[in-house]
């Protein structure tokens, strides 16, 4: 389905993308639909867990204000819902109330009962939706014996639309996450670990700082500082007529994240600026931690210098760095593409950890 669906797409055009994924999704949630009525349950809810996903992907390069943009949202929260009632025990759809709102999210228990156990809270970044997270690690999370959870932080999913950008203190609405987690008594807060990619690998450690409550992090990876990173980013520090010359994919790609910030769409240099205070003192993480950093992305010297700094100054022995290896297809940013090999790490060393 993938394969085929980008088959179909004009490279760089954002309408392109947003058709065929669109396509893909009114397919994959008309198959599970089908299943449904006719009491194929696991089939039901592997359709529409999918077909969600691509509902979420066709929001890529859509602008905000685009009437779809609100719509396909739901939809894809929706399918999720219902393929989340399909699990057992199912995968619940939960609120935190936040700050007049709400954080949305996901939970699912290791098994029946109450019996509390080790738990993952699974923390997105600068571009994501909370069913993103599902897609990404919660199978693994699940076959591992681990409950699973993720949410929706401020900046992320559709809370920028209710004036919920992303903020220095992540780990205020990281408090609200943490709360909720240990409130459910199949929560053993002994054994309560976060990960966090992209973004979230300077909102996770932050909330770690703050938070003795959380016993373990990962990071995919770790960000000291977000101001440097993206002050060298080819998107902040690009002139007018380089942006003139991006593809409507890229400058709408661009313009959504300045968004999340509160960053004028049309000023991407504004996203520097918009990262100070972005940070976390790795001095005062005193839990154990794991950095997990594809070899392309470990490339760029910030980056280096970034998990170099987390190394020389986590006080916890048990903290560690894995680089994972280009020849083995875990190469790029957040290891998207081997995410097998990203949970063995994850998972072997969590094992070792929350014993």
């Amino acid at each position: 389905e993938a394969f085929y669906t980008v088959s179909k797409i004009k490279d760089g055009d954002a309408l392109s993308w947003q058709t065929e994924w669109f396509k893909m999704a009114c397919l994959a949630e008309t198959r599970g639909m089908k299943s449904l009525i006719n009491g194929h349950k696991v089939s039901a809810r592997d359709q529409m867990q999918r077909a969600s996903y691509y509902y979420r992907i066709s929001l890529l390069a859509m602008l905000p204000d685009d009437s779809r943009f609100k719509e396909r949202a739901k939809k894809s929260r929706e399918l999720m819902k219902k393929a989340g009632a399909l699990y057992d025990p199912p995968m619940e759809y939960f609120e935190i109330p936040y700050e007049g709102t709400v954080l949305p999210g996901y939970f699912r228990k290791a098994s029946k009962g109450t019996k509390p156990v080790k738990t993952l809270v699974m923390i997105g970044g600068g571009e994501t939706f909370a069913e993103d997270l599902v897609a990404y690690i919660a199978p693994q999370t699940f076959e591992r014996g681990y409950n699973f959870m993720t949410v929706d932080l401020p900046g992320q999913g559709l809370l920028p639309m209710e004036g919920k950008i992303f903020r220095p203190d992540m780990n205020v609405p990281m408090k609200a996450v943490i709360d909720y987690a240990l409130s459910r008594k199949d929560v053993d807060p002994s054994k309560l670990a976060c990960y966090g990619y992209s973004g979230g690998g300077g909102f996770v450690p932050q909330a770690a700082m703050n938070d003795t409550r959380i016993k373990a992090i990962a990071m995919s990876s770790a960000v000291t500082d977000a101001y440097p990173l993206f002050s060298t980013m080819p998107v902040v520090v690009a002139d007018q007529k380089e942006i003139d010359s991006w593809s409507t994919f890229h400058g709408n790609i661009v313009k959504a994240i300045c968004w999340r910030w509160g960053v004028p769409m049309d000023k991407p240099s504004g996203l520097a600026k918009a990262n100070i205070g972005f940070s976390f003192d790795p001095a005062k993480v005193f839990v154990p931690a794991l950095l997990i950093v594809g070899e392309g992305e470990y490339k760029s010297e910030e980056v280096k210098r970034q998990q170099k700094q987390c190394m020389d100054n986590f006080p916890n022995p048990l903290k560690k760095l894995v680089i994972t290896p280009a020849n083995e297809g875990a190469n790029n940013h957040c290891i998207m593409e081997n995410r097998s090999l990203m949970s063995q790490v994850l998972f072997d060393w969590l094992d070792e950890v929350l014993k």
